[in-house]
């Protein structure tokens, strides 16, 4: 069974946030601005000042038997832990995806 890896943007609102919450978002902005965007296995969160949204891109290692679905779901939940981790919640996620493997085959035609 071959597996290959897909690209996952997840986008998504911050959950209301409290004053301490904004304040610890605001202070770390610098590092998750639009220009710290990678595909990466671990992933990177950006997001705005204004505190609204944010978008996580990721690397998803994936099997033939894997669906949408589960993709998105592996995604999803890598996403709301490293938001968690920024210390706030998340809610309204959306994802998209590509898969390398395809794309590098349509590149070499």
């Amino acid at each position: 069974m071959s597996s290959s890896t897909c690209k996952v943007i997840v986008r998504g609102k911050f959950a209301p946030l409290t004053e301490e919450q904004r304040a610890s978002l605001l202070a770390q902005a610098d590092e998750h601005d639009l220009f710290a965007a990678r595909f990466t296995g671990e992933g990177t969160v950006t997001y705005e000042r204004p505190l609204r949204t944010f978008t996580y891109r990721c690397l998803v290692p994936v099997t033939p038997d894997d669906s949408e679905a589960v993709v998105f779901g592996k995604a999803e939940e890598a996403a709301t832990a490293a938001v968690r981790q920024l210390g706030a919640d998340s809610t309204d996620l959306h994802s998209v995806s590509s898969d390398l493997e395809d794309m590098l085959r349509r590149r070499g035609r």
